[in-house]
C-alpha cells in the first residue's frame, strides 16, 4: 500500500508558472533574475498558506540554475536543479525561526553565511516565521543582513510583519502576497480533481473556496477532506454537511418570505436551521452576506463583486430584481445591528426572531409612505400638546347628553309599525320614556336630572374681588399637595388684567414649569366652574427683581457668575467642573 501524500505537498508549485493568485510578485522576481538584480535581503509576507516559503524555494531554485529557458525558469536538468529536487542541495539552507529563535542559532548562522557555495553562485538562506526571533536575535543579525557576502542572499517569510523590528524592513525588500481568490482556489482544486480522478461538482468546489479564506493550501486539506468521506464523488450536500456551512437555500427562502411579509414561513425557516444544530449568530451572519451579494447584483458594475457559480449567480440576479434598494439598505442595516447586539442578548433566540419580523415589515412601506407616517404622528402629537382639556362645565354637558342618548338606547320600547299602512302605531316622547317604571334611570347622575341650566345659573360675573376669593378657595385645595406645594403658591401672585386674561407672578424657572405642566390646566378648570367665561387664558411670568425668598436653580447661578466673571467659563472648562 501506497504511502498517501496530501494535496498541499503532492500539487506544491515547482516553478513560477505554477504558482497562483501572485502574478505580479512572480513577474517582478522572474525580471529580477533575468536583468541580475538580486538584492541581498527580501521579505515574503502575508497570510498564511499564499505561497511565501514556496515562492521562496522556486526563487532560490532559480538563482542557481545554470541554464535558464525563455521565460527565466529552472531547467529541472542541471545538476543544482536535480540537487534540489531530491533534496540534497547544499547551497540552498532552510532555518525554522520559530524552534530556532535564539540569539546563539542566528551567531551560527552568521558563520555559516562565509562558507561560499560548492554548486552555483549563491548561497540562499531561507528564514521562515522570522518574526518568532528574539530580540537579541535581531540585533544579532542586523549586521550581517545588511552586509552579507557576495555570494549570500537572505529570504525572509512571515505572516506578521508588524513584529519585525523596523532595522530588519529597512534592509529587504518587501513583497505583500495577496490572498488567493475564490475563482483561481476552485480552478486549481478542479485541475487536482482531473488529476485524482475524481469527480467534482462546481458549487462544492466553491464552498470550499469560501471556507479556504484565500488560503490554497487550506483550500486543499479540505478537499483531501471531502476526498475521504465522499469518495470518487464530490456533491454540493456532501461538503456543506462536513464544513458545517448552512445551505445558501434557506437566505434564499427567507428574503422571499420577508418580501412577502411571511413572518410565519420566515420564523420557521429559522426554526428548522436552529433544529440542525446551526445557531443564531451563525445564520444572522449568512444572512447579511446574503443581502450584500443581492445588492451587489443590483448594478452591472459591481455584479463581478460576486463571487459565485453561475447557476447561483442567476438566482441572485432572479431575487434582486424583485428587492427595492431600499429594502436591501434596511435590511442590511437590522442585520447589522443584531449581528453587533448578539453576544450581549440574553435571550439570543428571540433577539434574531425580532430582527427577522423587522425585516418582514419592511415590505409594502415605502420611504414616501414611512416618511409622511412621522409627519402625521408630529402632527398628531403637537395637535394634543395645543388641544386645551376639556373644563368642568364641558365634562358635565358631555357626561348629560351620553347618560340620555344611553337611557333612549336601552329604555326605548321596540315601535310597532302596521303591516298595511307602514307607520308607527305610536310615537313614545323622551318625557314618556324616562319617567318608565316611575324612576329615573340608573346611569342617570343626579347632576343629569337637574341639567346644565341650573349648574350655569349657579355662576357668578368674573371680577378681581371675586377672583381674590376664588384663589383663597383654590389654595385651600392644594393642602393635600405637599408642603414644597403649598408654600410655592404662598409666593405666587395673581393680577387679574381684564376679564379675559390673569397673570401670575412667579419667583424662578422652577417654579414656572411646576405650574405650567401641573397646575395651570387645573386652575382653569376650577375658574371655569365658578365664573361665566367666554374664554380665559392665564399668563405666566418671573419676576427676577426682587430677591427675597427666591430659589435659583444651579444654571442660573453659574450664569449669573459667569456673566460677572467670564474667567469662570475657562476654569470649568480646564478643570473639568460640573454645574452642581
Amino acid at each position: 500500500m501506497e504511502n498517501f501524500i496530501v494535496s498541499a505537498r503532492k500539487y506544491r508549485p515547482a516553478s513560477f508558472n505554477m504558482v497562483i493568485g501572485q502574478d505580479s510578485i512572480t513577474n517582478t522576481l522572474k525580471s529580477a533574475i533575468k536583468n541580475n538584480h538580486l538584492a541581498q535581503a527580501y521579505l515574503f509576507c502575508g497570510p498564511r498558506g499564499v505561497g511565501k516559503t514556496t515562492c521562496a524555494r522556486i526563487f532560490a531554485k532559480t538563482i542557481n540554475c545554470n541554464s535558464l529557458n525563455e521565460n527565466s525558469e529552472a531547467c529541472d536538468e542541471c545538476e543544482s536543479c536535480l540537487s534540489f529536487n531530491t533534496l540534497r542541495s547544499f547551497n540552498i539552507h532552510e532555518l525554522d525561526a520559530a524552534s530556532n529563535n535564539k540569539v546563539e542559532d542566528i551567531r551560527s548562522l552568521n558563520d555559516q553565511v562565509r562558507i561560499p557555495p560548492q554548486i552555483g553562485k549563491y548561497s540562499i538562506y531561507i528564514i521562515d516565521e522570522v518574526h518568532m526571533l528574539s530580540s537579541a536575535a535581531f540585533n544579532a543579525f542586523l549586521k550581517t543582513l545588511e552586509e552579507p557576502p557576495s555570494h549570500a542572499i537572505f529570504i525572509l517569510a512571515t505572516t506578521e510583519k508588524h513584529k519585525i523590528i523596523p532595522t530588519i524592513l529597512s534592509r529587504c525588500q518587501i513583497f505583500d502576497f495577496n490572498r488567493i481568490k475564490i475563482e483561481d482556489i476552485v480552478n486549481r482544486l478542479m485541475f487536482v480533481a482531473n488529476s485524482e480522478g475524481i469527480n467534482a461538482v462546481e458549487e462544492a468546489l466553491h464552498i470550499i473556496g469560501q471556507k479556504a479564506d484565500g488560503a490554497m493550501r487550506d483550500a486543499l486539506s479540505i478537499f483531501d477532506q471531502i476526498v475521504s468521506l465522499s469518495g470518487r464523488t464530490i456533491t454540493y450536500k456532501d461538503v456543506i454537511e462536513n464544513l458545517n456551512v448552512l445551505d445558501y437555500e434557506y437566505f434564499f427562502s427567507c428574503i422571499d418570505g420577508a418580501l412577502m411579509g411571511d413572518v410565519s414561513a420566515v420564523l420557521m425557516t429559522f426554526n428548522e436551521v436552529l433544529e440542525k444544530g446551526f445557531d443564531g449568530h451563525n445564520f444572522i451572519s449568512g444572512l447579511n452576506s446574503h443581502l450584500r451579494d443581492l445588492l451587489v447584483s443590483k448594478d452591472e458594475s459591481t455584479i463581478r463583486l460576486l463571487e459565485t457559480t453561475p447557476s447561483v449567480k442567476q438566482r441572485y440576479l432572479q431575487q434582486t430584481g424583485k428587492c427595492q434598494v431600499d429594502f436591501l439598505f434596511k435590511a442590511l442595516e437590522i442585520g447589522s445591528n443584531c449581528d453587533l447586539t448578539y453576544k450581549n442578548s440574553k435571550n439570543q433566540r428571540l433577539h434574531v426572531e425580532l430582527s427577522l419580523i423587522r425585516l418582514c415589515r419592511l415590505t409594502g412601506e415605502t420611504p414616501d409612505q414611512s416618511e409622511k407616517k412621522k409627519s402625521d404622528l408630529r402632527q398628531l402629537t403637537n395637535q394634543e400638546e395645543i388641544l386645551p382639556l376639556p373644563s368642568k362645565s364641558e365634562l358635565i354637558r358631555q357626561e348629560n347628553q351620553t347618560s340620555v342618548k344611553t337611557a333612549v338606547r336601552t329604555e326605548t320600547p321596540q315601535l310597532k309599525h302596521d303591516p298595511v299602512i307602514e307607520k308607527p302605531s305610536k310615537i313614545f316622547s323622551i318625557k314618556e320614556i324616562i319617567s318608565a317604571d316611575n324612576k329615573p334611570p340608573e346611569k342617570l347622575s343626579e347632576v343629569d336630572l337637574i341639567g346644565t341650566d341650573t349648574i350655569e345659573k349657579n355662576k357668578i360675573e368674573f371680577n378681581p374681588e371675586a377672583f381674590n376669593e376664588s384663589w383663597q378657595e383654590f389654595l385651600a385645595s392644594l393642602n393635600g399637595e405637599g408642603t414644597r406645594i403649598v408654600s410655592m403658591f404662598n409666593t405666587i401672585k395673581p393680577e387679574v388684567e381684564n376679564d379675559q386674561t390673569i397673570k401670575i407672578h412667579l419667583s424662578n424657572a422652577t417654579q414656572k414649569d411646576t405650574f405650567i405642566l401641573n397646575y395651570k390646566q387645573r386652575l382653569i378648570n376650577f375658574l371655569e366652574s365658578r365664573f361665566i367665561l367666554s374664554a380665559l387664558d392665564i399668563e405666566t411670568t418671573v419676576d427676577l427683581t426682587e430677591t427675597s425668598d427666591i430659589l435659583y436653580t444651579d444654571e442660573q447661578k453659574y450664569n449669573y457668575l459667569f456673566n460677572k466673571f467670564p474667567i469662570m467659563k475657562e476654569m470649568k472648562k480646564n478643570f473639568n467642573l460640573d454645574i452642581t
